[in-house]
């Protein structure tokens, strides 16, 4: 469920859920959060069914899915009942956290339900069995879908060089080579060493906008320490040849603040001007999101060769890690500057529901782990707050997570309507949406694509197609306009 946050909202309407009556049993103080699965069991299972799929209430699987109230109206409902509904007020038998846990696990019902999950546009949604040449209708554009590249391995990232040829990384750590006229994909040597292992490996490439004259190509991954400790890291190199060569140093921190998870490293890579913006997920220590000595869970900004900005807005901060952007993420893989503003686009996963999409602004804290609209994997909740002055709300929120991931804007000529719209990829999701944005807000939510593999990056390509590198299957492919 996408959900356009009401303090940002524009044109699109904010999708919402409606619960049916709850009868709850005996009234227990909640002296600690219980997973929303204990508590749906405790409270709402003996009317509304083991499995929410009904009894002498409604099945609110399905009631989930009409609209009627926001979050905060059922999370209201659940507080303080209604009598209208025979339903009595669970205010004081369950805290705060819990009736958010709650509105998730009923959320995540909906979506499962529902082969068609729930979105913010009335647009089509492909059938999971679309495949390689189905031409595809939306709203404004046909297209079919090509193969470019097949038999990959988890394609994380790509990257085009000025002459056309395609730069591929793949996160077991290699990066590959594409020639653009024979088609012929070549393996890299040379690059740097890849810690690889669950969400760890080489994550984003990225040219330097003044390739041309510099030569310049950036790398994104999990660099290995000792006794299988691992850390985001960012350096850059030139290819001669067949062979990675004069690698700098761009980013890294000290071995000392390398952990032995493997996840949440974030690693996306997006070029400003002079600047160089990547970022840092919290590498599952949440703490880490709002410690401005700690790289993890930020965004940073430096120039293109490492250096830290004077005007960055904690680099006269005493303890504070001077690259910092913005802080309070948990594990951002999309980001993305917008050609016509300038703005900064970023997208991060939440941990279960509560994924973003945020607009980012010099020295701003977003939240993570203070407020979440997710809980945690185990249906615990993470925080009684959705909101709390001086931290963030984002634009859009997804509750279940649908896993987004890269960040793209249309800048080619091949789908004139297009231009300028934000393309989003999602893993868990599995689809492609299209996103008209205006003045820093969201005015309109299409799916485009769906079914096809968890999309894990999205460029325009210099023939002006749109080009999706896919996991499962993996393979890269191109959207080609149908006229």
């Amino acid at each position: 469920m996408i959900c356009v946050h009401p303090a940002r909202r524009n044109l699109v309407p904010s999708l919402t859920i409606l619960l049916g009556a709850l009868v709850g049993s005996t009234p227990v103080q909640a002296d600690a959060s219980r997973a929303a699965p204990q508590t749906y069991a405790e409270y709402c299972a003996a009317c509304h069914g083991e499995q929410l799929e009904g009894g002498k209430g409604p099945a609110l699987s399905s009631a989930a899915r009409k609209p009627g109230s926001d979050d905060g109206k059922l999370a209201r409902l659940i507080r303080e009942g209604s009598v209208d509904a025979g339903m009595p007020a669970f205010g004081d038998v369950l805290n705060a956290a819990e009736i958010r846990a709650l509105v998730v696990l009923i959320r995540e019902a909906a979506w499962t339900a529902d082969l068609s999950p729930p979105s913010s546009s009335s647009g089509p949604v492909l059938d999971t069995g679309l495949m390689a040449g189905d031409v595809q209708q939306t709203e404004l554009h046909s297209f079919l879908v090509e193969d470019v590249v097949t038999g990959l391995d988890v394609p994380w990232a790509m990257a085009f060089l000025p002459d056309g040829r395609l730069l591929i990384t793949e996160r077991k750590g290699v990066l590959l080579l594409r020639d653009s006229d024979s088609g012929q994909v070549t393996s890299i040597g040379g690059i740097p060493k890849v810690a690889t292992g669950d969400e760890a490996g080489l994550f984003d490439v990225a040219v330097d906008p003044d390739y041309v004259d510099t030569g310049w190509i950036y790398l994104s991954f999990s660099d290995p320490g000792s006794a299988g400790t691992m850390m985001t890291r960012i350096v850059r190199g030139r290819l001669r040849g067949d062979r990675w060569v004069q690698q700098q140093n761009i980013f890294a921190v000290p071995r000392k603040a390398y952990t032995t998870m493997r996840a949440g490293f974030g690693g996306r890579l997006s070029f400003d001007g002079p600047y160089l913006f990547f970022s840092v997920g919290d590498r599952h220590d949440p703490a880490l999101a709002q410690d401005l000595s700690s790289a993890a869970g930020k965004v940073h900004r430096v120039l293109r060769d490492g250096s830290v900005p004077r005007d960055n807005p904690f680099a006269g901060t005493p303890g504070a890690l001077a690259s910092i952007w913005t802080l309070g993420h948990r594990n951002p893989q999309g980001l993305a500057h917008e050609p016509l503003t300038g703005l900064l686009w970023e997208s991060e996963h939440g941990p279960r529901g509560g994924d973003e999409l945020n607009l980012l602004k010099r020295g701003l804290n977003y939240g993570w782990p203070t407020i979440t609209y997710g809980i945690n994997y185990d249906g615990t909740p993470v925080s009684d707050k959705t909101a709390q002055e001086g931290l963030e709300q984002p634009l859009v929120y997804w509750v279940p997570s649908i896993a987004p991931s890269a960040l793209m804007f249309y800048t080619g000529e091949r789908f004139p309507q297009w231009q300028n719209s934000l393309f989003v990829g999602s893993l868990a999701g599995r689809q492609l949406l299209r996103m008209k944005v205006r003045a820093g807000a969201v005015e309109h939510v299409e799916p485009i694509l769906s079914g096809l593999g968890r999309i894990r990056d999205i460029k325009t390509g210099p023939d002006g197609r749109i080009y999706l590198a896919l996991e499962a299957p993996n393979r890269i492919v191109a959207l080609h306009p149908v006229l």
